[in-house]
């Protein structure tokens, strides 16, 4: 395959142009490294990506990670106008293909506030409305978007991750919560484990259903931390880690079970509205919506079972259960 974008071959390459680099804190669970770096006088942030430090590089086993690999064939150039990502160059270090880098303008005052409150209507709602028009940008492409296979995707947080993070001797805080969470979630909501427990360790049943169902683009992570408005109103999209060819419903039902804390409005009408949304983008939903909207509820489980079971038997997992249950059905 052709490369369209260029991928330089060191970090110093990337940063040639820099006139003061400082380091910042870093705010995810992964490993990476962030530095602020002032090129032109302009603030950019440096992420720099390492197989041997980073635990979701690892989990997604892309060669120098999937943002590299989607920058390498430009697909990053394809997204609609309505989202902005701001990647300005990649680096994958000519010596050790593991470490890689990704140069971005700072778009940090852009971002979505941390802090525990619901995010403001307005917002949510152009955030499902931009995944839509992500989603019907590539419905069905034949464009080369298998980056993160769907398998891959529902293995990230799985018992297997957590073990094998374990054998390298990673003290990181994800995979040792994973861990804890899974086992959590046999006692306390046995019904929802007996479904989606054997699909954490072997997903094979619930991707081939849903290749059953119309397939696009897939970001993979849409959760607030990754997410901000600019001034026109577009949404600013982060963390190009775990992107690939998908069920549009599974970036939906990511970004209910991890923003659920924050969601302005009940779970039943962020689906509402995003149906909305991609109907509007031009895509058709009746006659495959219920058989992907109810396998993509029970993959997000499979994703999250073991983080909603580490809060007990509450009104969220009661939630969750109560779709899985339903859900299987299309297994």
């Amino acid at each position: 395959m052709t490369d369209v974008r260029p991928v330089l071959d060191s970090v110093a390459a990337l940063t040639a142009d820099a006139d003061r680099r400082e380091e910042l804190e870093t705010p995810g669970k992964s490993g990476a490294r962030l530095e602020r770096v002032w090129i032109g006088g302009r603030p950019h942030v440096l992420k720099h990506l390492d197989e041997t430090a980073d635990w979701t590089l690892r989990a997604a086993a892309v060669p120098g990670s999937a943002t590299v690999e989607l920058w390498r064939r430009g697909i990053l150039d394809a997204l609609p106008d309505c989202l902005v990502q701001p990647i300005v160059g990649v680096a994958q270090d000519r010596d050790d293909p593991r470490r890689s880098a990704i140069l971005m303008l700072d778009v940090s005052e852009l971002l979505v506030p941390a802090t525990d409150d619901p995010v403001p209507l307005d917002q949510h709602l152009a955030f499902l409305d931009h995944m839509a028009a992500l989603h019907a940008a590539f419905w069905e492409t034949d464009l080369d978007i298998d980056v993160v296979p769907a398998a891959r995707r529902y293995l990230e947080l799985s018992p297997a991750m957590a073990r094998a993070e374990a054998a390298l001797g990673s003290d990181h805080l994800v995979p040792r919560l994973v861990a804890q969470g899974w086992p959590a979630l046999e006692r306390v909501a046995p019904a929802a484990a007996g479904v989606v427990v054997p699909l954490v360790h072997e997903p094979t049943p619930l991707v081939v259903a849903l290749q059953s169902t119309p397939q696009t683009f897939v970001h993979g992570n849409w959760k607030l931390d990754n997410l901000g408005s600019d001034d026109a109103g577009r949404t600013v999209l982060l963390d190009w880690e775990l992107p690939g060819r998908g069920a549009a419903l599974s970036d939906l039902a990511w970004y209910l079970a991890i923003n659920c804390r924050r969601l302005p409005t009940s779970k039943e009408q962020v689906i509402a509205d995003y149906r909305d949304a991609l109907e509007r983008r031009g895509v058709a939903t009746s006659a495959w919506w219920e058989r992907q909207l109810g396998l993509c509820l029970v993959g997000a489980l499979v994703q999250f079972g073991w983080e909603k079971a580490l809060s007990g038997y509450d009104e969220e997992l009661v939630w969750w259960e109560e779709q899985v249950l339903r859900g299987q059905a299309w297994l």
